[in-house]
């Protein structure tokens, strides 16, 4: 999807190096944290160079402005909602946290939303940032075959996805549900609603508590 998402021009996407905007020689990216503490904490200065180039480079040449993304678990949960209004952004420039993270003044002067994609921590954000470029992606004009396929996605409703079959219809004695042939697209529509909810409140019922 995403190679067929970029053949089309439906979206660009670049990686870059944050150590291409440092200037020691050893290129450094990171230190220990004041204070003391575990482990090394990414430093301002290259992050900056790297955001603020970026963003002077795309203003000038295309006429947008960039959202800022920080990847970190400290950040705010990443949904279906938000992938949908991230989509609407004609730039995104997403920086993969490290180590202890990021020092923060990144955060309080240059990140526009920071972004978690669950209670967990990962060995690094360009795990999230792949998660994040996918769940977004995925939802522009022309990436998927079928437009209707994003707007059924689980979630997207607020309700997980019904489930779905395919040929054969009976499979070690397990057979499909009688209404999926039935040709009844009323009372298909009206099963998958049900199945939604049941499988929902199984499987998540805080979503069913929070109309989420």
């Amino acid at each position: 999807m995403m190679r067929r998402a970029q053949e089309k021009g439906i979206v660009e996407l670049q990686i870059h190096n944050l150590r291409d905007w440092t200037t020691d020689k050893h290129h450094v990216v990171d230190d220990a944290p004041f204070g003391g503490g575990q482990g090394m904490v990414m430093k301002p200065e290259p992050i900056f160079a790297a955001v603020e180039y970026l963003k002077h480079r795309t203003s000038n040449i295309e006429h947008r402005t960039a959202k800022v993304i920080l990847t970190s678990p400290a950040g705010r949960r990443f949904n279906q909602r938000l992938a949908k209004q991230l989509s609407q952004e004609s730039h995104l420039i997403i920086v993969c946290g490290h180590y202890e993270g990021v020092d923060h003044r990144v955060i309080e002067y240059l990140v526009d939303l920071e972004i978690s994609i669950g209670d967990y921590v990962l060995t690094n954000g360009a795990i999230a940032a792949v998660a994040l470029v996918d769940a977004i992606v995925r939802l522009l004009p022309g990436t998927l075959g079928h437009e209707q396929s994003a707007a059924d996605d689980s979630f997207s409703n607020g309700l997980l996805e019904a489930p779905q079959y395919t040929r054969p219809g009976d499979f070690r004695g397990w057979k499909v549900p009688d209404v999926l042939l039935s040709g009844n697209h009323a009372a298909i529509a009206r099963w998958r609603k049900e199945q939604a909810i049941k499988r929902t409140g199984e499987n998540r019922p805080d979503l069913l508590r929070r109309g989420d």
